[in-house]
């Protein structure tokens, strides 16, 4: 049983940064972040393989957020820049040990407790 646990949110005003860490209890062979806004369904971040270092991102993220690794740690990041009140969200750290189709949380088996981003305007 991998477990999994999120740290680095908070409150930002639009515009700012943030950068959120999720660490793996054991072995991972991909990573990713997701997020759910009230009364929205739960998308996908950005995930990477830890292995080879390939990374997806999905739309909202592409050009303003950055997921990086530190394989020795199973740890991964997610710099968060230029961000929005559309940004406000639970964030979610998963971690499969097989294969991840991109972006689909089903690929993943466990999921941390998420934590809270929120962007004022």
């Amino acid at each position: 049983q991998v477990q999994v646990m999120e740290s680095g949110g908070g409150s930002v005003q639009a515009g700012g940064s943030l950068r959120l860490t999720c660490t793996a209890s054991g072995y991972a062979y991909c990573m990713g972040w997701f997020r759910q806004a009230p009364g929205k369904e739960r998308e996908g971040v950005a995930q990477i393989y830890t292995g080879s270092g390939s990374i997806n991102y999905g739309n909202s993220a592409k050009g303003r957020f950055t997921i990086s690794q530190d394989k020795d740690s199973m740890t991964v990041y997610l710099q968060m820049n230029r961000l929005y009140p559309e940004d406000t969200a639970i964030y979610y750290c998963a971690a499969s040990e097989g294969y991840c189709y991109t972006l689909r949380e089903q690929s993943y088996e466990y999921w941390g407790q998420g934590t809270q981003v929120t962007v004022s305007s």
